[in-house]
């Protein structure tokens, strides 16, 4: 239930935003570090995407354990415990010695970023100045994914030019923590809270809707795959293929994805055939990739990312708005939240794969084999999609 008076509250929706913005910057910085990561622990390609793979597992454990419990607790209880986790993830990197505290700052980030995937969206929402809940949900998804993106900008450009490339990110995201921690806390509540026990996220789809789910969860793996080998291997790529070993440029490139991924969700509304179109774009941004990967080619590499990201945005909220139109209201979270957990295995399952693959042949012939296999099934989503619509 909604708390009195406090859904025009525009100081707290700002606080909202910024509060959700900080947490996913978190989430984020590691990402143009890893080959430093590497060079500091001498490991190689396959445990980096290890390692990108626990933050996965992480959210997807964090919308499992947690999904249900902000309309139970009220949303502050559940986004300050998301953002003592980001504070904690940032505390493990810059005390970090070894891989150990490394992996538990994966974890301890993909939890929070779990809760705030959907506690978060729904304070923001639920703060937003009346007749505004539509804009409200789009400031949310740029919040999400503009934090995403700033965050691998920010660190790269930390890494290339601050002092400790390996801490100094870290101790600013930690600030930043803390401030909006204090913010989140002058907030007002929204919900009042509930009697009812702990219970976990509940997944499920309705059979009335499993045609549409299947199409908008497969090209939603298919998007999240991309955002991950970019999150992960990319990095890589641009100095063992391309030799530019910088963090500031590998930052800008996922931040470009991310930034695209924004755009796509906002064109949505003006596409006839939103999940065709965002497959497409997804197929056209896997070959790109296979052209970078093939020529050493920055150009091709930085227009995948941009054509990918605006597939991406498209594809998840195409997918999302399909699924809300037909799912019956009582179920619809179990169903957005078996989504969801879906795209995380895409973001972490085929991350993986292609480190298995790089270890064992080349960076070069494992990205194509991967731009080739996201290709297919972007592919098939799209003729399904099209032939649901003959």
């Amino acid at each position: 239930m909604r708390g009195d008076g406090h859904a025009g509250s525009v100081t707290g929706f700002v606080l909202a935003v910024f509060a959700f913005f900080v947490a996913m910057v978190g989430t984020t910085l590691p990402t143009p570090l890893y080959p430093l990561f590497e060079q500091r622990y001498c490991f190689g390609s396959l445990l980096v995407t290890v390692i990108f793979a626990i933050y996965a597992f992480g959210v997807i454990a964090g919308l499992i354990l947690f999904g249900n419990l902000s309309d139970q607790l009220g949303r502050k209880p559940l986004l300050l415990f998301g953002l003592g986790l980001s504070g904690v993830s940032a505390m493990l990197f810059l005390v970090a010695g070894s891989l150990v505290p490394i992996y538990a700052g994966r974890i301890v980030s993909g939890l929070s970023a779990g809760i705030f995937t959907g506690t978060a969206t729904a304070f923001v929402i639920d703060l937003a100045p009346a007749g505004r809940r539509r804009l409200a949900s789009f400031v949310a998804v740029f919040a999400n994914l503009g934090g995403l993106g700033t965050g691998t900008l920010l660190s790269g450009l930390l890494g290339q030019w601050a002092p400790d490339a390996l801490r100094t990110p870290f101790a600013v995201d930690l600030g930043l923590v803390v401030a909006v921690t204090v913010g989140l806390l002058l907030a007002p509540e929204t919900v009042a809270r509930s009697d009812h026990g702990f219970r976990l996220q509940r997944l499920g789809v309705p059979a009335e809707v499993v045609a549409v789910f299947v199409r908008a969860a497969l090209a939603g793996f298919a998007a999240f795959a991309v955002s991950g080998v970019f999150s992960s291997v990319a990095p890589e790529f641009l100095g063992l293929g391309l030799h530019h070993h910088s963090p500031a440029l590998a930052g800008l490139l996922v931040f470009v994805l991310f930034v695209m991924s924004v755009a796509g969700q906002a064109l949505v509304g003006r596409l006839p055939n939103a999940l065709a179109a965002g497959c497409g774009l997804l197929v056209v941004g896997v070959a790109l990739l296979a052209v970078s990967l093939a020529t050493d080619s920055l150009a091709a590499l930085f227009a995948s990312a941009a054509v990918g990201g605006l597939g991406q945005g498209v594809v998840i909220s195409a997918g999302l708005a399909g699924i809300a139109e037909r799912a019956p209201a009582e179920r619809l979270g179990e169903t957005a939240s078996s989504f969801f957990v879906i795209l995380y295995f895409g973001l972490s399952v085929p991350v993986i794969a292609a480190g298995v693959a790089i270890h064992y042949s080349s960076l070069r012939s494992a990205g194509i084999g991967f731009c080739a296999g996201v290709g297919v099934l972007a592919l098939g989503v799209l003729a399904s999609q099209l032939g649901s619509h003959a």
